[in-house]
């Protein structure tokens, strides 16, 4: 499974980062790696949930971060 990552900078100088594969996963940080970080870690929480519960199967996890942010 490939999660990608994608991160912008908000008009107010926040970072935003976001899992495309999984909707809600976003999450804001005072720079790009925070944000990144962050949702992240957020994807990972979700998907040992979806483990815990036996929503998903164990799979190869790949997350791809931007090249530049």
């Amino acid at each position: 499974m490939n999660f990608h990552l994608e991160v912008e900078q908000e008009d107010d100088g926040r970072w935003l980062a976001e899992v495309l594969q999984l909707p809600g996963a976003l999450a804001y940080g005072a720079s790009a790696a925070e944000a990144m970080a962050k949702a992240e870690a957020l994807a990972l929480r979700a998907l040992a949930e979806q483990l815990e519960h036996g929503e998903a199967a164990p799979v190869t996890i790949n997350i791809v971060l931007p090249t530049a942010a």
